[in-house]
Order: structure tokens, then sequence, then C-alpha cells
């Protein structure tokens, strides 16, 4: 069994930049589908959720030439089937991202139901009742989305119940090449979407309003590849940001590589924890926080607090100087990490959709498991700063989304490292 064995009470510092948004460049490659041709998308991270999405548009007929350990070359020009394979888009929930391309480029498209982390329910409703307003018509059985557009892609305007990232992203991607104008309607405004709206853009696409409530798209007739580098991730970004919280040393840790307003909800509720930090060019400089206050935090849609940042705040809640209230507003199962962080000394009762946090002197190493993959990365930084060794197992979740997450900390000084050691569900 592999695990991340940490070994607590090292300072860190220096500096760390972080790789390309793992949440857009999977969007971003499956947009490729609607350019025929080919399209180089350059700060690609290097982890296993991208590796699995590039099997899906081989599967589609694509074919990708990795030109160095960063950047896809996605030629698109004979894809010519709009079923995505069972096997690999039920290993995650990004899957439904090639629906809207493929009803973009080919009218109908067949996708398995999404996969990914465990954290609940992974209800598609907003994007089949926006796509069927854009006059796509829906089947499923046997775990798949049967999806069909026989008159074409019509333009209206549809409302989305409640600011959906995927939906926001599908509905863009399929009314680029709708007949007519699409305005969407309490549109999700992450930053990840306006990087998938400026590379449409580039990619002759007319679309406008990315980043607010409403966005708009004017349909066209074809769309031509391009060259696009992808934003650098903030959740990563925050979750070194946190670690330097942590354990920095008197240098702080350097984070760069991201833009700082994509994590502006999170730097404001780390000040009034007490964590101090500096812009500097790319990014944050952060440094260890010598007493952390007490905070309550409500994940929403951005520019709220992003639920992929509540596990690795927590950690530092469990710290602090008096009691925390974490309200999890996104994902009904993101609490599943609070009872390993438990095994660890801290003192976290669980109510409905509420954390409430007692903060503790000091966190012990344990043998912990990853639930998910921000779970596992924050169990990985409470390691850092407990007493003894932790080892996390279950580390094919952190995988998903950190390149070289050990090397990275590694680098910054913290005893981390990956083992093997016996599986104990095994004789």
């Amino acid at each position: 069994m592999n695990i991340i064995r940490v070994h607590g009470g090292h300072a860190i510092e220096g500096d760390v930049h972080v790789s390309g948004a793992k949440n857009s460049a999977l969007k971003l490659m499956a947009a490729t589908l609607l350019a025929p041709g080919t399209t180089t998308l350059t700060n690609v991270p290097n982890i296993s959720d991208v590796h699995v999405m590039g099997k899906v548009l081989k599967g589609l007929g694509a074919t990708i030439e990795v030109a160095d350990e960063h950047t896809l070359i996605i030629d698109t020009s004979a894809v010519d089937s709009w079923e995505a394979p069972y096997e690999l888009v039920a290993k995650m929930r990004a899957s439904t991202a090639v629906m809207g391309p493929l009803l973009g480029r080919f009218n109908r498209a067949k996708i398995a139901m999404p996969g990914g982390c465990n954290l609940g329910a992974r209800k598609i409703d907003m994007h089949i009742l926006g796509l069927e307003a854009l006059g796509v018509q829906f089947d499923t059985d046997h775990g798949y989305i049967h999806a069909n557009a026989p008159e074409g892609l019509t333009g209206t305007m549809v409302s989305l119940e409640f600011a959906s990232v995927g939906a926001t992203e599908n509905l863009i991607m399929a009314a680029v090449r709708a007949q007519g104008t699409t305005t969407i309607d309490n549109a999700a405004r992450e930053p990840e979407i306006v990087d998938l709206a400026n590379m449409l853009n580039e990619m002759g696409a007319k679309v406008s309003g990315a980043g607010t409530p409403v966005v708009t798209v004017e349909g066209v007739e074809e769309l031509h590849p391009v060259v696009h580098q992808v934003i650098g991730d903030r959740i990563e970004a925050g979750t070194f940001i946190v670690a330097g919280a942590l354990a920095a040393g008197d240098r702080g840790v350097a984070v760069t590589g991201f833009n700082p307003q994509h994590l502006g909800m999170v730097l404001k509720k780390l000040e009034l924890m007490g964590v101090s930090y500096e812009r500097v060019n790319g990014g944050v400089r952060v440094w260890r926080a010598e007493h952390l206050r007490p905070v309550d935090i409500q994940t929403l849609p951005f520019p709220g607090f992003p639920t992929d940042m509540q596990a690795q705040v927590m950690v530092l809640s469990a710290l602090a100087d008096g009691n925390s209230i974490i309200t999890e507003n996104i994902f009904e199962n993101r609490f599943m990490f609070a009872s390993e962080l438990v095994r660890m000394g801290a003192n976290i009762r669980i109510e409905s959709h509420h954390a409430i946090i007692h903060g503790v002197e000091r966190l012990s190493g344990a043998q912990v498991v990853s639930p998910d993959l921000r779970g596992g990365a924050a169990l990985v930084l409470a390691g850092l700063v407990a007493e003894g060794e932790t080892d996390v197992s279950a580390i094919h979740h952190i995988n998903r989304g950190y390149e070289r997450f050990v090397d990275k900390l590694t680098g910054l000084g913290a005893q981390v490292e990956r083992a093997s050691i016996p599986d104990p569900l095994e004789d």
C-alpha cells in the first residue's frame, strides 16, 4: 500500500511554484473537440485526472502529443465518435465536460454518469435542464446519458437554479455552436470559467460576461484551433499557503504561479485568523501564525469561500485559540475528512452540514486515510505540525489534483516521503 509519510515538527521555507489549474485544464481539453485541428495547451498539470481526460479524448478519436511535461498538442481532426468510454469517464466527474463540446460538434453525445471523489450526489439536473432549453433531448439507461439534438442547437435564455460550475461550462461550450444567442443567468463566476471563455473567444467564439452572473454566447459557424496557456491553480496555491501558515520559518513560504485575486476570500479569512502574508510577483509570501484565531466560514460559489479549501482551513481551525464553525453548502459528504483529523487529536463535532471545531494545542501523528482529493492534502498538512509520524494512505486521491506534491513539500524543507507498507486488509 502506497502512503505519504510525514515527520512532523520541521519548519518549511523557500519558494514553491504552483502548476496549472486542474479544474481549468480538464475543461480546456474537452473544449478542443469544438475546433477540428491541432490545439496546443501549455501549463497543463501533470496529474492523473489530466491523464484520464487525455484517454477520454483519444477514445473519441483525438491524438495527443506530449511536447513536454506541461504542454499537450491535441489534434481533434479525426474525432468521429460522440460516445465517451464508460470505463474512463466513470472515474471522475469532469467527464461530463465533454457533453457540451460533443453536442456542439455532432448534435449528439453519449456520456457515462460521472464519478470522482465520493463527496455526495453527482446531480447533473442543471446540465440537462439547461441543454434541454437549447433543444437537446435526453434519455438515461444503464449508467449512460444519451443526448441528441435532431434539429440542432438553438440559442435561448437559461436560468440556473444554482451557480453550478459544470452546468455553466457545458452550456457555454454547447452554445458557442448554437443558432442565435444564449443568455445564461445565475452563471458560475469561477476564474476557471473565465479561462475557458478566453480560450473559446481566441478560437473565434463570441462569449461575453464570463466571471459575472450573466454570460451571453452568440453562436458561430465554426471555431479554429489555438495555442492557450492554462491559468495557475488557485486551490494548489491555497494549500501551500496554509502549509506556510502552519509551519513556515523566518523566511516564510513564497507561493507563486497564480493570481492572488482568485483567492480573495481565502486570504481574507486567513488574515482574520492571524495569518500574515504579503503580495509578491505572481503570488504571495506567507509566514507561520504564532497564535491562530478562530473563524467562521461558509463555503459558497466564487467569489465566496471555495469548498476545495475547506479541509485545509479546518486544519488551521483545529489549532486555533477558540471555537470555529465551518458550514459546508456545496458537497454533503465533504466532512468525511474531519473524522480522520480527529484521529490526530482534533476536537471536531459534525452537526448536519456544520463542523464545530474546538481548538487544541497540538496534533499527534497517526495512521489516517485520505477520504478525497483535498482532504488527503489537508491530512498531509496536519502531519507537518503533528508530533511524531503521520502516515496518509489512499493517496491516489491526492495524485488526482496535485502534481509532485511530496517533491514540492520536500523542496521547502518538509520531512515528507512516499513509502510502501503492507496492506492491513491483505492476508
